[in-house]
């Protein structure tokens, strides 16, 4: 212990003794129950601002050191461990509220009707439901912002991509709006990828290849991201079980879903309205603000969005 305890310096001929606490080397007892970072011991005294509070080891050993030495020097220090180790617990300690708290803050909020019609109409329109929101305006009140007309001819596009008509939903697109597909490259080479895709999928090889020279890589020679896309879409030509492939996921469902997403979204930007419906966003939003109270608090939370129910705080 007691080489542990004495550092010697020369100073102008004559030698300062100065003694520090230390219990391993590179380890400093002031640093760890000041839990500040006004000092350090390192190769030479300085001060630090870079402190690294001292986890659950670096105390057992605090402890286990202590436990060695004399009795004296145990009631000495024990104090301040103890305290260091209060000032732990509260720092970790979460705030616990229960359901009857936590739903008599839910039922301060006032939230109006209206509002609520309107965020239910939005999602009606953005989605495309026309006969509920029909139904949905009658009953409440609540006027759509957008013509309902509208969304009929934006359902047929999306219906087709979703068939895989990708020629009939180009013509129904341009018949809305010739703008839409000419001011969005990105867009139109996505519906001509999907053109491309079917006729793979249709076993229509020859045709597939010419529509790919002609079509689209001339527009890959243009965008780098546009030319990778399409390299991965004619692979699908190399594999027997196409399905199996590491590109096989081109001619799943899901990637009709997501053309007919974006060609959705186009539709509604070009009308000026929303692409994306604001409930999903708002139900994000709950399980961002839920992830972030978890950290300092124990309270009610709601685990099932389809039923909403508060769940009881785990203690």
């Amino acid at each position: 212990m007691i080489s542990y305890c004495q550092i010697y310096r020369k100073e102008k001929g004559f030698t300062k003794l100065y003694q520090y606490f230390r219990f391993e080397e590179n380890f400093d007892l002031v640093t760890v129950i000041k839990s500040a970072g006004f000092y350090r011991f390192a190769k030479h005294t300085d001060y630090s601002s870079d402190f690294v509070p001292p986890n659950s080891l670096m105390k057992s050993k605090i402890f286990c050191s202590l436990q060695g030495q004399n009795s004296k020097l145990m009631s000495l220090f024990w104090p301040l461990i103890r305290q260091l180790a209060e000032i732990e617990a509260m720092a970790t300690s979460k705030k616990l509220i229960t359901r009857e708290e936590w739903e008599k803050k839910l039922n301060d909020v006032k939230i109006q009707k209206e509002d609520m019609n309107k965020l239910v109409m939005n999602f009606l329109v953005t989605e495309g439901y026309v006969d509920a929101a029909e139904k949905f305006r009658m009953e409440s009140g609540t006027e759509p912002d957008i013509d309902l007309a509208t969304i009929t001819d934006r359902m047929a596009v999306k219906k087709a991509v979703q068939l895989g008509n990708v020629e009939d939903a180009i013509e129904k697109v341009n018949d809305l709006n010739p703008e839409i597909l000419d001011t969005n490259p990105q867009l139109f080479f996505h519906l001509q990828q999907q053109r491309l895709i079917e006729l793979i999928r249709n076993g229509k090889v020859e045709e597939a290849l010419e529509f790919a020279q002609e079509e689209l890589a001339p527009r890959g020679e243009e965008n780098q991201s546009f030319l990778e896309e399409l390299e991965r879409t004619v692979a699908l030509l190399a594999f027997e079980d196409v399905k199996n492939s590491p590109v096989g996921d081109l001619l799943d469902i899901s990637q009709r879903l997501k053309t007919a997403s974006e060609v959705n979204a186009a539709i509604l930007t070009s009308q000026s309205h929303e692409k994306d419906p604001k409930l999903p966003g708002l139900l994000r939003m709950l399980l961002w603000a839920q992830n972030q109270l978890d950290e300092k608090a124990a309270y009610p939370r709601i685990t099932d969005l389809f039923t909403a129910t508060l769940e009881d705080p785990v203690v």
